[in-house]
């Protein structure tokens, strides 16, 4: 085990450590002021205290060293070797949820709003995150009954011969026909600015002040659409209830349950929350680190960053991340932790958050486990059925088959053990071997093996796979046939009704019956489904393939572009076929010798024309 005098020649300067364990592996990667007191701080009677220390610990056999001049440079590097060494002791956020936010270009001749998924730093203004695009684009359809920004690009507005269907049910102003000012205009997207940002005072003052100005110009309609504006916003303010006035800030909130974090995050936007969201991340060490990787980590991704981020501890490298969030954002950003008033209450709530989705993630936990203790028990397999694969097969007339493989661990579907299969040496219509080839080609290689295999069908589907599994020599895993529901419909009957899901198991004629709409029996078909789903979507984008394909994708030297660059030049493949060869070569990229390729591979194919 490493031991204190270990660290004793590490310098008295800021810089990133990498804990490794005895091949070399890189454990934890963490930044320092002083790097020989951090380090130290691992060691003695001061880190007992920390239960988690010593898991850690006790794999350590080396730690590494990196200087840096500023502890700033240190934060940077920390999380650039983060990223390309993904260390089993740091944070490293997985949630695949896509969040949406608002997009306003200021740049833009005619500005609008349009939702996106990426904030990137462009110059434009962006507005949220929304949960949803539906929720952004119901945000989206309110700002356009009160200020009435155009939909579509202006060209495409502009081909037409009249203004589309949105001006005139008066969402849309229609600047791309000149029916109103750049002024007029300009005033519009100001007053959504600002309406987003929750200064709805700016925005009622700002839209009096242009009233008055058309009225006192005589430009009475004008007046009129503005003193509309001001009566929609009024409304529209009557049924908001306002946190904050004007406050904009994520709110962090968090709960250690064991050696994870259940972390949630408001967001305030506009003086109002508008959503948030969850993250449980693995975390054994201190608190506040675990806080600080974590805001590096979801900060570093595509982001809107608020002007404040508020935090449920005091962070002894706050004033850090608040220099590189404002950088990043090019805009002052304020970390803390808000001591009274109403943001400390808006803390607390995250942390309420936090607890409740820790209660609810442990009951979701504790209904999956009871789940599969009963699926164990039903099934009599050896061991609780942690890992689970099914296997599906696709085809559509002998074409294009396909098999599949999804993977479930804990209850969870894990796309990233999803695999497609092509079927290489079967043709025809035999499902059969189709699933020989799936499965001989799966359980052939060295891979983690599962708890649980099921393939969807019936007794024929699950001989298969008993007798890959003995030729293979491999034992001790749980084996099962689902198949559907049959129609059954009797002659003089008038309803049709539909038989139970039948779960096959080896050895058993007779298939085992297992309570319609229990929680085992929901599972094992929602695992099924999903098979035959990732089966079906693959066996589709195939068959769209082929029907896309043409004689030029089989010329050596022909790809996408080229070949978008023939038919738009040549109007056709027959036209193609019929140019000479000096024809062809006038195209840039074309050479002689590529010319006369391509005049005899289309020469000789005339049932690809």
């Amino acid at each position: 085990m490493l031991t204190v005098d270990a660290i004793s020649h590490f310098p008295i300067a800021p810089g990133v450590y990498l804990m490794k364990d005895a091949a070399g592996i890189i454990l934890y990667v963490g930044k320092a002021r002083i790097l020989r007191n951090r380090v130290r701080s691992y060691f003695g009677a001061s880190a007992d205290g920390r239960y988690q220390i010593p898991a850690l610990m006790n794999r350590v056999f080396a730690i590494d060293f990196i200087v840096t001049d500023t502890e700033k440079e240190a934060l940077i590097l920390e999380n650039t070797l983060i990223k390309e060494h993904h260390p089993r002791y740091n944070i490293e956020l997985r949630d695949d949820k896509t969040y949406f936010s608002l997009r306003l270009d200021p740049a833009e001749e005619f500005p609008r709003l349009t939702v996106i998924r990426k904030v990137l730093p462009d110059g434009a203004r962006y507005f949220g995150p929304y949960a949803s695009t539906s929720a952004a684009r119901e945000v989206l359809d309110q700002l356009t009954r009160i200020f009435p920004l155009r939909h579509y690009p202006l060209e495409t507005c502009r081909r037409r011969k009249r203004p589309c269907l949105f001006y005139q049910i008066r969402h849309c102003c229609a600047p791309c026909h000149g029916l109103i000012s750049g002024e007029e205009y300009g005033a519009l997207v100001q007053g959504t600015a600002l309406f987003l940002e929750g200064r709805n005072r700016a925005v009622l003052d700002l839209l009096r002040q242009r009233m008055a100005e058309a009225a006192g110009r005589e430009r009475y309609e004008e007046a009129a659409r503005f003193r509309d504006l001001i009566r929609a916003i009024e409304t529209t303010l009557e049924k908001q209830k306002m946190v904050l006035p004007g406050g904009e800030a994520d709110i962090f909130g968090y709960v250690r349950q064991g050696n994870s974090l259940e972390v949630a995050l408001l967001y305030l936007r506009g003086g109002r929350i508008i959503g948030g969201r969850n993250f449980s991340v693995a975390w054994e060490l201190d608190d506040a680190e675990g806080l600080g990787n974590l805001l590096l980590e979801y900060y570093h991704q595509e982001v809107a960053i608020p002007e404040e981020v508020l935090l449920p501890l005091e962070l002894e490298d706050a004033p850090l991340y608040a220099e590189l969030l404002s950088e990043k954002k090019g805009r002052k950003v304020a970390v803390h932790l808000p001591r009274r008033g109403v943001k400390r209450e808006l803390m607390l709530l995250a942390i309420k958050n936090a607890e409740s989705s820790a209660a609810e993630r442990h009951k979701s936990e504790q209904a999956e486990r009871e789940t599969l203790e009963e699926l164990q028990e039903r099934l009599s397999l050896p061991r609780l059925p942690r890992r689970i694969e099914c296997y599906d097969i696709s085809l559509f007339q002998g074409e294009e088959a396909v098999g599949s493989r999804v993977l479930f661990r804990e209850g969870k579907s894990d796309p990233k053990g999803y695999r497609h299969y092509r079927i290489r040496s079967v043709s025809g219509t035999d499902d059969f071997a189709m699933m020989r080839e799936v499965l001989t080609r799966r359980f052939s290689r060295e891979e983690e093996l599962p708890d649980l295999i099921v393939v969807d069908g019936g007794m024929g589907q699950l001989n298969i796979l008993t007798e890959v599994l003995r030729e293979l020599g491999i034992e001790g895993i749980g084996l099962a046939g689902l198949a559907k529901s049959r129609v059954e419909r009797e002659a003089t009957a008038t309803a049709v009704t539909r038989s139970d899901e039948r779960l096959f198991l080896p050895g058993r004629k007779n298939p085992v019956t297992l309570r319609q709409n229990s929680a085992p029996l929901l599972l094992l078909a929602r695992i099924r489904d999903e098979a035959h789903r990732f089966a079906v979507t693959y066996h589709r984008k195939l068959r769209g393939k082929k029907g896309l394909h043409s004689p030029l994708d089989d010329i050596p030297g022909i790809g996408d572009q080229r070949k978008k660059e023939l038919l738009r030049r040549f109007g056709s493949l027959k036209n193609v076929r019929e140019a000479s060869v000096e024809e062809l070569q006038e195209l840039k990229g074309i050479s002689r010798e590529l010319a006369e390729s391509i005049r005899e591979r289309l020469g000789g194919d005339q049932a690809g024309l």
